[in-house]
């Protein structure tokens, strides 16, 4: 019951009747895809059966994807890529790696999902939006004697050394964006100073974005810095995990969705990218507990989503801190002046 159902909603969504769809498989896509696993595996499987077109998909995070997509740019494999921040998407684009389409789909959009398009000739588009901040472990943080963390600034508390978490910016899109937004929030020079005092903080660079607060969920790490969608999926889950949008304020992030430049299935590549703009399809984020914002007006958003308008966010620079030039020098600064230091 439950296959019919999607394969009714995915058909629903791409304008396709009942006896439009396909008997057998109708072509082939190659899918990336930076959101979390389950939620790309449920994206991937109802694509399928709304169109019969067999879905070959990678996860990996937004920064791996966007080195893999570089590193294959003589010779594409994927077509489409599907979710991550937004940074990696603009640099790819920007550097022509990935191609311009104008969805018939984009009139059902909030307006920054547009801009994000526009941002990029019309090469990614919106497709969700989350804020960055943190989530802490309740039980580990009384357990240890902790004071209980309100700000970006209380992560340097000496107090805090081993308990922080977060993803290596280099591979990970969330911590790209963390590193961007510290830097936008208290300027260029005393943003890594922070950064800096940060490390002596941290207990590991992970390579995904969302790992940090899982294992604060397992227990294993007490604070960690993600978008504050995770932290409340393990919140959710029934963690004692509490989630922290920092008083300072905080950036934030336009996950996109991109088509590959060289795209061996192009045709597909498109009816992928509208089916994946619908409502339809963006609803099926609630039954994998994901709690961004989606990018199509009229799609369902759970209760437990954190309120955008609640939150004192940045007037994070896209256009700035997608650029290729300029990520790559924040993230060689960052290699050479604090992944080096000692901790």
């Amino acid at each position: 019951m439950k296959r019919t159902f999607v394969l009714a909603l995915g058909a629903a969504a791409l304008g396709l009747g009942a006896a439009a769809l396909p008997a057998q498989a109708a072509g082939k896509l190659t899918y990336y895809c930076s959101a979390q696993e389950d939620w790309c595996q449920l994206m991937a499987r109802s694509f399928e059966e709304a169109t019969g077109i067999d879905v070959n998909m990678t996860r990996k995070s937004a920064g791996e994807t966007y080195a893999q997509v570089r590193a294959e740019a003589s010779n594409p494999k994927g077509d489409v890529w599907w979710g991550g921040t937004g940074d990696p998407h603009l640099q790819a684009a920007e550097e022509g790696l990935t191609e311009p389409y104008v969805s018939p789909m984009r009139g059902e959009l909030n307006d920054w999902a547009i801009s994000q398009a526009s941002s990029a000739d019309d090469k990614t588009i919106g497709i969700y939006s989350g804020a960055l901040g943190y989530g802490y472990n309740e039980d580990l943080l009384k357990a240890n004697n902790l004071p209980v963390p309100a700000c970006w600034k209380d992560l340097l508390k000496p107090e805090y050394k081993g308990h922080v978490q977060m993803a290596n910016p280099n591979s990970s899109g969330t911590a790209y964006t963390t590193l961007a937004t510290i830097v936008q929030l208290f300027g260029e020079d005393e943003g890594f100073e922070f950064m800096k005092g940060l490390h002596k903080n941290i207990n590991q660079y992970t390579k995904s974005g969302s790992a940090p607060i899982k294992a604060a969920g397992r227990g294993e790490n007490t604070i960690g810095i993600v978008f504050m969608h995770d932290a409340v999926k393990q919140a959710v889950a029934g963690f004692p995990i509490k989630v922290v949008a920092p008083c300072e304020g905080t950036g934030y992030e336009i996950g996109s969705m991109s088509i590959i430049k060289g795209a061996r299935n192009l045709e597909n590549a498109k009816k992928f990218y509208d089916w994946a703009l619908s409502k339809e399809a963006q609803t099926l984020a609630l039954q994998v507990k994901a709690y961004q914002v989606p990018s199509n007006k009229a799609s369902e958003t759970s209760p437990k989503a954190p309120d955008l308008s609640s939150i004192k966010l940045i007037d994070y620079d896209f256009n700035k801190y997608g650029s290729s030039e300029e990520r790559k020098r924040l993230l060689k600064k960052w290699d050479d002046e604090v992944s080096t230091l000692p901790q």
